[in-house]
């Protein structure tokens, strides 16, 4: 396979500036083959995680294709997460690929949380649907280049969704990570594994209403703050590895272990502070995770992608699971759209060749659409 050949890319944002240290707040690094200009490119970006070296970028680079793993200025900074402003970031990247790169085809690869992400910018581009958060934000939104081909590998339906699904509706006071009732603690032995069908009802109706309830302390909050010194403020979720798929494996069996999440044990993860969402603003949280509010819930986008669609699966995670990319696959508009089951954890570590075998359907699929 070809040599592959990396350079770095600092571009500026239309709602950011350079930082002092010198710093863009768009950076990324772009794999291609040596010695070629490769006519389809992918770009990949998620909410927060750093996708600058991707792990699919120099796979798919030895096969032929441009990868621009790319982040916007909230990589690492979740907490201050703003839709419409990634949007506009990813927007300086596609351009990057088609004027610069000359990338006549780009392929949106929407990885783990970033397929919700990749989603929301092609309905924005296709559509403008997007709520901007002021005049400036609007005007960089208002015109997004849009992509040729989507993929959803290894994602789920969404922050909000993915969160709530998460999060454990047992705390009972979101100031005391230690407040339990008893009547719905995940990891009390009297209520299972396995978890009878009452309980998986009772919880996941909590777990829906512990969204709602910070979402209208948020609202609430930002309302109490108009007229004071301060626009916006952080605070604590505690406790979001408590989803009982993590505990239970017989709720959606698969390949993937018994009592596991991505960091391990989860009733270990769930009281450490480690946890997806642990702090936000109140901006943040109505823009990214609050059910209500959030527009990086993928559905209503996903209808808005007419794009030839590939919707890609790891049946060994442990953190999304297969009625994620089902749900996926039907909230696609995509005449042209298929969904594959590859054995694999999240990002395809295990098992041995899982990462060439995607790279393998993923390039396969994209020539056969031309590219």
């Amino acid at each position: 396979m070809a040599a592959v050949v990396q350079e770095f890319i600092g571009l500026p944002s239309p709602l950011a500036p350079r930082a002092g240290p010198g710093g863009h707040p768009c950076q990324g690094v772009y794999h291609r083959p040596a010695g070629t200009r490769p006519s389809t490119a992918f770009i990949a970006t998620h909410y927060n995680v750093d996708f600058a070296e991707h792990y699919l970028a120099e796979y798919l680079a030895r096969r032929g294709y441009g990868f621009l793993g790319w982040n916007t200025r909230f990589r690492g900074a979740e907490a201050y997460f703003v839709l419409d402003h990634a949007l506009a970031e990813i927007g300086v990247g596609v351009r990057w690929l088609r004027e610069v790169a000359g990338a006549e085809r780009v392929v949106l690869l929407g990885n783990s949380g970033g397929g919700s992400l990749m989603a929301a910018y092609q309905s924005q581009a296709v559509e403008p649907n997007v709520t901007p958060s002021g005049a400036r934000a609007a005007h960089a939104i208002a015109e997004l280049p849009g992509a040729d081909l989507y993929v959803s590998l290894a994602a789920h339906p969404g922050r909000p969704d993915v969160f709530t699904a998460w999060m454990d509706p047992s705390v009972r006071d979101e100031a005391d990570p230690l407040s339990v009732d008893p009547a719905l603690d995940p990891f009390d032995p009297a209520h299972g594994p396995p978890f009878s069908p009452e309980f998986q009802c009772r919880y996941r109706e909590a777990q829906w209403a512990r969204n709602e309830r910070i979402t209208d302390w948020a609202l609430r909050r930002l309302d109490e703050l108009r007229g004071t010194r301060a626009a916006d403020q952080l605070f604590h979720t505690p406790r979001t590895w408590a989803d009982l798929r993590m505990i239970d494996p017989s709720i959606e069996p698969s390949e993937r272990p018994a009592r596991h999440c991505y960091r391990g044990d989860p009733l270990a993860a769930n009281y450490g502070v480690f946890g997806v969402g642990a702090q936000s603003t109140l901006r943040t949280w109505l823009s990214m995770w609050s059910l209500r509010t959030s527009q990086c819930r993928a559905a209503p986008h996903l209808a808005r992608i007419t794009l030839p669609a590939l919707v890609v699966h790891a049946r060994a995670d442990t953190g999304v699971y297969e009625s994620d990319a089902r749900a996926i696959f039907d909230a696609l508009a995509s005449s042209d759209r298929e969904l594959h089951l590859l054995s694999g954890d999240h990002y395809f570590t295990e098992p041995a060749g899982a990462r060439d075998a995607v790279a393998d359907l993923i390039a396969d699929w994209v020539a056969a659409r031309g590219g």
